[in-house]
């Protein structure tokens, strides 16, 4: 069997770590690992991916991660740069500000925290010190902008970083023109 079409299988059963194992050890960049990772199934998705919405995402890094696919494409790749935690970390803020209980607020804070921020986290980001010690300090009293500055910072760092890789990458020029061939 394709290591890629291993690699779909293994996801449609048991979307935890089998996945990501399958995603290590093919350490591939190309569309076919992209579409096994889609929020869709990955026929019907890429059908309704169109070559404007997908040229579009080169337009801005907030445009692409505005595109529920685009994040998938930009998850994907980051998987293959065994960087995916400052995505993960992003969307986990993003989701974060939409907390509404004062309760739950403050678990959460402490779960990203603890899983994203803190030293030796888990998935650690890669902020400055002062920037970690900023966040922590912002954990006292956790609030729905606690994580802004650790948040910008690792969105700035994506945008100048992974973000232009993914744009030159043989995964988001092979979506592209399987796209494109859609349409002819």
């Amino acid at each position: 069997m394709h290591p890629c079409l291993l690699q779909a299988s293994l996801y449609s059963r048991n979307k935890g770590m089998r996945t990501r194992l399958g995603c290590l050890s093919h350490k591939s960049d190309s569309c076919s690992d992209f579409t096994a990772i889609l929020p869709d199934k990955p026929n019907r998705a890429l059908k309704r991916l169109s070559t404007e919405e997908a040229t579009r995402w080169a337009d801005s890094f907030d445009v692409l991660l505005s595109h529920k696919y685009g994040v998938a494409a930009f998850r994907a790749f980051l998987k293959t740069e065994f960087s995916e935690e400052n995505l993960e970390f992003w969307l986990a803020c993003e989701e974060f500000k939409k907390t509404r209980s004062t309760a739950k607020l403050v678990s959460k804070a402490h779960r990203i925290f603890e899983e994203f921020v803190d030293v030796q986290a888990p998935r650690e980001v890669n902020i400055d010190f002062q920037t970690r010690e900023a966040t922590r300090k912002n954990m006292q009293e956790p609030s729905l902008t606690c994580f802004d500055q650790a948040q910008g910072k690792v969105h700035s760092l994506m945008e100048k970083d992974s973000y232009p890789r993914f744009l030159r990458s043989k995964m988001y020029l092979d979506l592209l023109s399987q796209s494109q061939r859609r349409l002819s």
